[in-house]
This record gives structure tokens, sequence and C-alpha cells, in this order.
């Protein structure tokens, strides 16, 4: 090869090197940007649409790997998309959350009146000489336990709202949904229509 090739492909490499050097700070930056977004954003999507977290980690984990690679053309280009997907990430995890709410509000509205309306009746059946036609007493002891276990897991689910645990709260919550349609099945006492 000529001196003179040699010459230009030692310049072009200087010009690469060069134009690569000038994208390294700006790659920098905006993966640096795009952590700390993702920082902010994680905790409350962990909590509510975690399924999709990991489409962000792989999303800033490739970027960090053309970085890495010294391919910072390709980690800017992949870092300036990141803020969008953290910002639509923390909004599905706010919509989420206040989807929940709104499912606990109704469910705490309801469910302690049920509760309530239900232990009013076991008491009054408890001092009454003959259970209801329909109703044995294994079936009463059935609701007396029945009565206990929604107790029990409506004071978990709102120890675990108190908690910030929205999610665990509705399931608990739920859980003692189902358990009173049930018991009030076997009362003969109206479902209302909250439940339903």
């Amino acid at each position: 090869m000529s001196k003179r090739w040699m010459a230009l492909i030692a310049l072009v490499a200087v010009v690469l090197a060069g134009a690569c050097a000038s994208q390294k700070a700006p790659a920098e930056a905006a993966l640096k940007v795009a952590d700390d977004a993702f920082a902010a954003a994680k905790p409350e999507a962990a909590k509510f649409v975690p399924d999709q977290v990991k489409g962000v980690e792989d999303a800033i984990a490739a970027a960090k790997d053309s970085f890495a690679k010294g391919d910072y053309q390709a980690a800017l280009t992949a870092a300036t998309a990141l803020p969008a997907k953290i910002s639509d990430l923390a909004k599905a995890a706010a919509d989420k959350k206040a989807e929940l709410m709104k499912s606990w509000e109704g469910l705490s509205a309801g469910l302690p009146a049920v509760v309530t309306a239900i232990q009013s009746r076991v008491d009054i059946l408890s001092k009454a000489k003959k259970l209801p036609a329909g109703m044995d007493k294994a079936a009463f002891e059935g609701v007396k336990t029945g009565l206990d276990s929604m107790k029990q897991d409506w004071s978990a689910a709102t120890t675990a709202f108190g908690a910030g645990n929205v999610t665990d709260a509705i399931a608990k919550a739920t859980a003692v949904k189902a358990k009173a349609v049930e018991v009030l099945g076997t009362l003969k006492m109206p479902v209302p229509a909250g439940l339903q």
C-alpha cells in the first residue's frame, strides 16, 4: 500500500474517532438522564405494572451495552428514546394505581357494613333457641368461622392498604367479598348490589 493510502486511512480513522468521541459525552448524559428518570419511576411501576418494568430495564441495558462497546451513536439513539418509554411506564403505573384505588374505594365503602350485618345476624342466631329452617348447627358453625376469617382478612387488607400495598389490599378484600357472598347465601340474607 502506498504512503498516500496509508495517510488517507489514518486520516479517516482520526475523523471517525473524533466523530465517535463527539457522541460519547451526549450519549453518557442521555444515559444518566434515563437512569435518573427510571430510578424515580421504578418503585411505583414495580408495584403496579411489574410486567412492563422489564422492557424498560432491557432497553436501558441495551443502550448501556452499546456505550460499553464504544458505539456511542447507537447508545445515544437508544438513550434518547428512553425518556418516552419511561414516561409511558410512569403513566401506566399511575393509571393502574388509579384503577386499583377506585376498586379499593368501592370495596372499603361496602364490605365493613356487610361484615357488620353478618355479625349482627350471627349474634341474633347465637341467642336464638332454634336455628332457621334449612340451617343446621354445622352450617351455622361454618358461618361463624367464615365471619372470623372475613374479619381477619379485612384487617389484613386495611393494614396492607395503610402500608401502601394496594394490590395486596385488593386481593385480600376480594377474598373477603367472596366469603361474604358465600356467608350471606348460607344465612339467606340479600347480597348487596356492590358485592354482586
